[in-house]
């Protein structure tokens, strides 16, 4: 079997990509807290929304009636 070895730069690379992307997610959930908008989470498949008040909820808050 082949050795490959990644080299230290590319995972060094990839941790702050991580990095980055962490903190984008977080900043766009407590934006869309202050202007009252749901974050919606998929757990195992199941959808999940964050209602501005902080309640977790499976029911669409947007569901057409």
């Amino acid at each position: 079997m082949a050795s490959t070895t990644i080299p230290l730069e590319t995972y060094e690379k990839v941790a702050e990509l991580i990095r980055i992307a962490h903190r984008a997610a977080h900043a766009a959930q407590e934006e869309n807290r202050r202007l009252g908008i749901p974050n919606v989470y998929s757990i195992n498949g199941i959808l999940y929304y964050e209602l501005p008040n902080g309640e977790l909820s499976r029911e669409d808050p947007y569901k057409q009636q």
